[in-house]
């Protein structure tokens, strides 16, 4: 039930994680469907779970849900997609009649089901998802979460630093004898290790009292998670190693990397002594080319007369298309 090709993926990774609400249950989810192929996502914060399925395996389980349906895959296919996706992205409840259920299994499988209605008759699916490997889960969610931690320090820091000088700049005004008109827009100075220790000690309790509120990827969050992703993406398509790196060196990587784009500077001569010796050899090669030139165009003109003439299409008899009858999606 695998997808043949790698595509899926690349295209997954690029989504960010949306909150999601099944019967009463608040997950994460991320879902990529295509032509006649799909996959998604799963998580509650304890476990991560997948589900990829093909054109082969979708037909096969679409039979085995809906006995009367004989119809190809891409006949209902845009009908699964179209009620599933509004409750695997986080847009709400799907509308019309459709309903969708998640059960949990004893073998920490899951399995969302599917009940809406196509041609008049009732259409079921069920997506069978298991959990997913360790290196699916640092891929899709351990690694980007760091890095967006990381990120987010540094933008506190540097917004520490900033409210530092902006309580300098203030300091001087009041020294060369500003005042303030209106008192309560006084502020107290800026102490970062004081804030800090207040800042933990009030948001904890509050982010960690409930559940949805821990799962929550807000707008501003989405956006974060999906650019470094696709800046992740963009490093490697440029690198293009000829060996994937380890789990455990990827990161160091990242850090080597920005330390060397920040102390790299090309050396000012650099250019000209090479550019010597690729001339002279050039001038040495270039009367030898000359020489074989009319060599080359000989053998050319003596492939081309000696070349089999090719029957024109034109002249095949053509071919009627069979008339197909019109079969409904139900027999």
């Amino acid at each position: 039930m695998m997808e043949s090709s790698g595509d899926s993926v690349d295209v997954l990774l690029g989504h960010p994680w949306l909150p999601v609400c099944i019967s009463g249950c608040q997950l994460l989810a991320k879902a990529w469907f295509g032509d006649t192929a799909y996959r998604i996502l799963l998580t509650d914060m304890r476990c991560v779970w997948e589900e990829r399925m093909d054109s082969a395996a979708i037909q096969d389980r679409a039979q085995d849900l809906n006995k009367r349906l004989r119809a190809p895959v891409k006949a209902f296919f845009s009908h699964l997609r179209e009620v599933a996706q509004p409750c695997l992205s986080g847009r709400g409840q799907m509308e019309g009649e459709a309903q969708m259920s998640l059960t949990r299994r004893e073998d920490e499988n899951v399995c969302v089901r599917l009940k809406s209605e196509l041609a008049g008759l009732p259409f079921y699916w069920e997506f069978r998802c298991t959990p997913a490997p360790v290196t699916l889960v640092c891929q899709q969610l351990v690694r980007p979460l760091l890095a967006m931690s990381r990120l987010l320090q540094r933008q506190a820091e540097q917004l520490g630093d900033l409210l530092v000088r902006k309580d300098a700049e203030i300091q001087d005004y009041k020294e060369n004898g500003a005042t303030l008109s209106r008192e309560r827009l006084q502020t107290e100075v800026f102490e970062e290790q004081t804030y800090r220790e207040d800042f933990i000690a009030q948001a904890v309790p509050h982010v960690c009292s409930g559940q949805q509120e821990g799962l929550g990827f807000d707008a501003d969050l989405q956006d974060l998670y999906t650019s470094i992703v696709a800046h992740g993406n963009a490093r490697t398509r440029k690198r293009k190693p000829s060996a994937p790196l380890a789990p455990q060196d990827v990161l160091a990587t990242e850090e080597r990397e920005v330390d060397q784009a920040a102390n790299h500077s090309p050396s000012p001569g650099e250019g000209s002594v090479s550019s010597e010796p690729g001339k002279g050899h050039a001038e040495q090669t270039g009367s030898g080319c000359k020489d074989t030139a009319g060599a080359k165009m000989a053998d050319g003109v003596a492939e081309q007369q000696h070349a089999p003439v090719m029957r024109d299409p034109a002249d095949r008899p053509a071919s009627r298309p069979k008339k197909k009858k019109a079969v409904g999606l139900f027999r």
